[in-house]
């Protein structure tokens, strides 16, 4: 592969040439003086720079930083800032930045290709200072070898500037990805996150301005979103409860607007403006276990917008500028100060509140309430749940607390004793779902008992969408009518979990539901069903949903066009393209998928289905053994092979390969299969590997239903009873 240096103009605007709406930030100076001079400095002006010796922090006087085999060498060659480091063929090959991101507390460095499209270093410089461990160079995932095809390496799908980071470091982005010649023409109205990106684009805003009377734009002084209610005083002191008061109508348009960004999400188009609604442009993340601990605080890094929606806070109104100064986007003042603006230091900055001596770690609010993990080795980020200590949850669990973030030689036993010596009992606070969401985690026996629970109870409507998800785990009648009642929730998050669920039952049963939720106001909901109903055979379906169809199918395409750079959109493409019989289109999307990314296992997976489903076992053997030979030890390339050979009746060839895939994953399902292809000659195996996996999955009903044929088959009357009695506690 060849590398290419490109010059500046691969990532300027040229938004001028087509008479943009927006104004850029110099236009607003003049009027808006003090609100420009705190953002001037702020991490959102300065969120993308051109790289040149003011704006460069990192070391590149012949520095050297070692990983993964390689030395990479930081040096400048002329004015240019070039590093020598590995590339995407895993050779060393002299690169030029031309772009920096961010400046504390860690710096990225952005290099530029002849496709157009822009890749983000690994390695980062650590602007903090040296006392406090900065001033060097540092790979940002230290623990794992990361290589060229991985898609984590600088050069992957993973650390992709125009999908990944652009759309949130620039103002007015347009990714313009070409799906014929997988290119990109990237272009922006303002390098940075400007004054446009919040306040939406500022022409008719200047009309307005110029002559308030003449204006004639529906347009409240000519700018998309409404913030005159966010700038005055919210927040009273109730002098009866002494509890804070909201002063006006719980408004969440600058929550929306702020969570474009302060979100982890996946991205439906790059149409979003300020004032818009978040779920017509992105799909938040439910609580899954990757980016979150069961009790909702963040694991992964979430970007703020999914704790905040958890919390009481939000619930009653709380917004961003409560907190932050939305210019310099500082705390509006130092330290617990910000929280006593609400909650009165006479009822909570005492003893008898943080049970902690005053001007102590423990007595600060922050601490306690808005425990923090670092992020990209260096950056420290608070969770912003608000929610109460919980150590209790903590015992036998991976779930960290408050209280031993800071008693560190102590365990949660030691921090549970010591709250309920002050309270009596353990208070469980507003986000009082972790038992459930672990429960569903886990499959534990009484699962659908939690997951009732907790669509029955006060959670927060993030934690019910997640719940909602594991529906379809129990396809039974009762779940089969929740899913219908959650598919009329109000909150778009649940509809969309709800749909989710809804893949779980019969085909015959969701054409109704479907046909109700295709006109849905919301567009990540509506695309959803468009997805679903489209492989439902179209002469099923009301001359009514055929039309919404018709209408709302092309613009689910466009989604996947859009993201139509990701082997997830490929794939997804595929699968839609082979449900409509576009058998070229289909192939050309699966193909696509696999060069984006060789690595993607859903979509060799996917391609193999397709070729299944046309009956050519050549093919499909060709596509699930390319990727083998791609990821050798891959659990899910294993088992699909294995099931190849079951279905090819080759039965020595397929046992080694589910072997494998059921003894190196927790899959109940591989190990399930795995003990059904080896029941065939060995049933007392067959037991073995299924009371092993038992031990994984306690409430798996598939399994259980399997141990109680095979251990009466083989004479064990008892267990078999045993098992049946099990599943039978589970059905209750």
């Amino acid at each position: 592969m060849r590398f290419f240096h490109l010059t500046l103009f691969t990532l300027l605007s040229f938004s001028s040439l087509y008479g943009s709406p927006y104004v850029g930030d110099a236009s607003c100076k003049n009027c808006h003086a003090t609100e420009h001079k705190a953002w001037s400095t702020s991490h959102h002006a300065l969120a993308m720079q051109v790289a040149n010796s003011k704006t460069v922090l990192g070391n590149f006087n012949k520095a050297t930083f070692k990983a993964n085999g390689f030395t990479t060498t930081f040096f400048k060659k002329g004015k240019e800032f070039v590093v020598r480091t590995d590339g995407a063929d895993g050779k060393l090959h002299d690169f030029t930045i031309k772009h920096v991101f961010g400046l504390y507390p860690l710096q990225q460095y952005l290099i530029p290709f002849a496709d157009g499209r822009v890749q983000v270093l690994d390695i980062a410089w650590d602007s903090r200072p040296k006392d406090e461990g900065g001033q060097r160079w540092f790979h940002l995932h230290p623990d794992e070898k990361i290589v060229a095809k991985d898609s984590l390496h600088w050069s992957g799908v993973n650390l992709n500037w125009n999908f990944m980071c652009a759309d949130c470091h620039s103002t007015n982005l347009k990714k313009n990805y070409n799906n014929t010649n997988n290119t990109y023409d990237t272009k922006y109205d303002s390098i940075n996150v400007s004054c446009e990106a919040c306040h939406g684009p500022g022409k008719q805003h200047l009309k307005w301005a110029k002559s308030p009377k003449d204006y004639k734009g529906s347009l409240r002084q000519g700018i998309s979103i409404d913030l005159s209610s966010f700038t005055k005083e919210r927040w009273s002191i109730d002098p009866k409860t002494s509890q804070p008061k909201l002063m006006g109508k719980i408004n969440h348009d600058e929550t929306q607007m702020c969570a474009k960004c302060h979100a982890r999400r996946s991205q439906l188009d790059d149409d979003f403006t300020a004032g818009n609604d978040f779920d017509d442009h992105y799909v938040l993340a439910n609580l899954t276990q990757p980016l979150y601990f069961s009790d909702g605080k963040m694991k992964d890094e979430v970007y703020v917008y999914g704790s905040f929606l958890q919390s009481k806070m939000y619930k009653e109104g709380v917004t961003c500028s409560d907190c932050h100064d939305v210019h310099s986007l500082s705390r509006e003042t130092l330290g617990d100060n910000v929280c006593s603006k609400c909650h009165l230091p006479s009822l909570y900055a005492t003893q008898k509140h943080t049970h902690h001596k005053s001007d102590s770690t423990g007595a600060s609010c922050v601490t306690c309430h808005m425990p923090s993990r670092f992020y990209m080795g260096v950056d420290e980020r608070n969770d912003h749940g608000f929610r109460l200590p919980r150590p209790d949850l903590s015992v036998g669990t991976d779930i960290p607390n408050a209280c031993n973030n800071c008693h560190t030689d102590k365990d949660a036993q030691w921090s549970t004793k010591a709250m309920e010596s002050w309270y009596g009992s353990i208070p469980v606070g507003f986000q009082n779902f972790s038992h459930e969401l672990k429960a569903l985690r886990d499959n534990h026996p009484k699962a659908q008992k939690f997951l009732y629970k907790l669509l029955m109870g006060e959670a927060p409507s993030l934690a019910k969408a997640t719940g909602v998800w594991y529906l379809g785990n129990y396809p039974s009648r009762q779940t089969y009518l929740t899913t219908l009642q959650m598919l009329q929730d109000d909150n778009a998050m649940v509809r969309l979990s709800a749909l989710h669920a809804l893949e779980a039952f019969d085909p015959r049963f969701k054409k109704e539901p479907l046909s109700r939720v295709i006109d849905d106001k919301v567009k990540m909901v509506r695309v959803d069903a468009a997805r679903q109903l489209a492989s439902l055979p179209k002469e099923t379906l009301t001359p009514q949903t055929q039309k919404s169809l018709e209408k709302v199918l092309p613009e689910y395409i466009k989604t996947l066009i859009f993201n139509g750079d990701r082997a997830e959109s490929q794939t997804a493409l595929g699968t839609l393209y082979a449900t409509l019989k576009q058998d070229k289109k289909a192939v050309h999307a699966f193909e696509k998928a696999l060069k984006l990314q060789p690595t993607y296992t859903a979509g060799y997976i996917n391609f193999a289905h397709y070729y299944q489903s046309k009956k050519q076992k050549q093919n499909v053997y060709k596509v699930l053994n390319a990727g083998y030979k791609e990821m050798p030890n891959n659990v899910d390339l294993q088992h699909a092979l294995g099931l190849y050979y079951i279905r090819d009746k080759a039965y020595k060839k397929a046992l080694p390969f589910l072997e494998k895939a059921a003894t190196n994953s927790t899959n109940t399902q591989y190990a399930y299969v795995y003990a059904v292809a080896t029941a065939k000659n060995d049933m007392k195996k067959a037991v073995s590997i299924l009371e092993e996996a038992l031990k994984n999955n306690k409430g798996d009903l598939q399994t259980l239903n399997a141990l109680v044929f095979y251990t009466k088959e083989l004479g064990q009357q008892n267990k078999s009873n045993a098992y049946q009695k099990q599943m039978d506690e589970i059905r209750q």
